[in-house]
């Protein structure tokens, strides 16, 4: 009768993991696309801080003319839609390929 009060306070077996859940890697394909969505996410901070960057210039003893502030501003401006066109397309050109449910591709 010990023995089963034993096995009753012991702790269950972690479940082994299964062949058929998410793989821990992902597809290269996959992955670069995830990092371009990133990067398409981020392009409006990093406008932002751009845009910000004039701000850092404004130092007394250094004088810094204000078409240069401008001309800073109207290319990041140009600038960022640009980058966005590119990254959509390259987004694109990658196909998504559907997988099957066997899990191959």
């Amino acid at each position: 009768m010990s023995g089963a009060g034993k096995s009753q306070n012991q702790p269950a077996a972690a479940p082994t993991p299964k062949s058929d859940k998410i793989p821990l890697f992902v597809e290269r394909q996959t992955y670069r696309r995830r990092r371009l969505v990133d990067g398409a996410r981020a392009l409006p901070v990093l406008g932002l801080v751009l845009w910000l960057v004039p701000l850092l210039w404004a130092v007394p003893e250094s004088k810094t003319h204000a078409s240069s502030g401008l001309i800073y501003i109207f290319v990041v401006w140009i600038g960022l839609p640009l980058v966005a066109g590119i990254l959509i397309q390259i987004m694109k050109i990658r196909p998504r390929v559907p997988r099957n449910d066997e899990g191959e591709t």
